[in-house]
């Protein structure tokens, strides 16, 4: 039997703390280069939004750019840029992030401009119109008249979930865009934009003790707000295979998703671990599963991708998730062909297993990536960030790629034999707007 791969360990240092209005702090110092990452995570994010308000996450993070209580319009960008610094926000099922990277002289000065919008953004009638706009030019650009728009991470939940909360366009729809209100931002700001609902994070150049004065310095006096009962968003899983089709009027050719219920990502993580690993092992370069059996031998599909959550973020999600595979076909290609050709190789992989050599080859190039995601101080600020908001454990940032190397050729054998048919959620795009 060929030798486990020896995993290497990261030994990030993580300090925590809360300041008394509820902030959760967390500092990653790494004094090898003059910069730091900053990110701000709050609680909230498309998965929260209530019925009549799709795409209201993602709208109100183009809202905290908008200017805050002591920056006008655009102020946010130029400090930042003008450090020599860049930033950005992103929305994501679970929660919301804001993040700059910075030379680390510059440190002050972000931690100013969050802690300037965590007091509150500018919420008026002219931001407000403005930003639905640019979000609704945003779907058309990324979704509406884009090949393959929203496939299948908008596609592909409505078909595999029954609640609003699972199921819903994240992105929204034009008509719950142009119907909100600067009260219902205000509204939202209030509820989810809380001290007690956000986490703060700083890695790189920083000295613990100057960093933790700064901090309470900014964001001590922004007043106190407990963070909202988080609601159960899980439902039951699929007791019968579920699947449906649309057109894709510039889709050139044919495509399939299917997705399959996996064990809850933050409650139940040594049963979860083996499902990202399984992903890999079918789907991850030429040696793999399915990459070696549907495009280079049978080759009934053009690309495969696999991976864990709908938004592909295997360590940043809450349940209920989803393993996802997606399938690009040749033109005329069969879909039914594909996916009876996967489940066999998922049938072989559950009866036959995996060798210890092919499973070790692949943890190696995960945990590869894992190290390669946060070698960059703001990509290492921002998983420590989700980790404590989601795990209240950020040094898992240090454990995750040797719990990779730890799943055995037993666990993928029964993640694998746990993706059947009956359980299975699919999408078809139908190209060219045919039938």
């Amino acid at each position: 039997m060929a030798r486990r791969i020896k995993i290497p360990a990261t030994k990030y240092p993580v300090e925590r703390f809360t300041l008394d209005n509820g902030l959760r702090v967390v500092l990653a110092p790494d004094r090898s280069a003059p910069v730091v990452g900053v990110a701000v995570v709050y609680d909230v994010g498309i998965r929260s939004e209530p019925e009549g308000r799709t795409g209201f996450a993602h709208l109100f993070e183009h809202l905290m750019f908008q200017g805050s209580e002591n920056l006008e319009k655009l102020e946010h960008f130029r400090h930042v840029q003008g450090a020599g610094g860049t930033f950005n926000g992103s929305t994501h099922l679970d929660y919301t992030d804001y993040f700059e990277a910075l030379p680390s002289g510059a440190l002050e000065r972000a931690l100013f401009l969050e802690a300037d919008r965590m007091r509150g953004p500018r919420l008026t009638e002219e931001n407000l119109r403005n930003q639905v706009d640019v979000v609704k030019e945003e779907i058309r650009v990324n979704v509406l008249n884009r090949p393959y728009g929203g496939f299948p991470w908008l596609k592909l939940p409505p078909v595999m979930f029954d609640t609003f909360a699972n199921a819903h366009d994240g992105y929204g729809s034009f008509e719950d865009l142009e119907s909100a209100t600067v009260a219902d931002a205000a509204e939202f700001f209030e509820r989810y934009y809380a001290c007690g609902n956000a986490v703060l994070s700083v890695a790189g150049d920083l000295d613990v003790a100057e960093a933790t004065e700064m901090i309470k310095r900014h964001f001590g006096d922004v007043p106190a707000r407990p963070a909202p009962v988080r609601p159960d968003f899980d439902e039951p899983d699929l007791t019968s295979e579920r699947r449906e089709s649309y057109a894709d009027r510039l889709a050139p050719l044919p495509a399939i998703a299917s997705a399959w219920r996996v064990p809850d990502p933050i409650d139940d993580f040594d049963a979860y671990l083996p499902y990202v690993v399984l992903a890999e092992v079918l789907t991850d370069g030429d040696a793999s599963r399915l990459v070696e059996r549907l495009v280079l031998r049978d080759r009934t599909v053009t690309s495969i991708g696999g991976y864990l959550g709908f938004m592909g973020e295997p360590f940043e999600v809450r349940n209920p998730t989803a393993a996802l595979l997606q399938y690009h076909l040749p033109p005329g290609g069969d879909v039914d062909k594909v996916l009876r050709a996967a489940d066999e190789e998922l049938e072989r992989l559950a009866g036959d297993g995996i060798t210890t050599g092919e499973l070790g080859r692949v943890q190696a190039r995960m945990a590869t990536h894992l190290l390669r995601d946060t070698d960059a101080v703001l990509g290492r600020a921002l998983r420590i960030a989700v980790l404590e908001e989601q795990r209240g454990a950020p040094e898992l940032i240090n454990d995750l790629p040797r719990l990779i190397g730890e799943v055995t050729p037993e666990q993928i054998r029964a993640a694998a034999a746990a993706l059947t048919p009956q359980r299975r959620a699919s999408v078809e795009v139908i190209p060219g707007g045919g039938q």
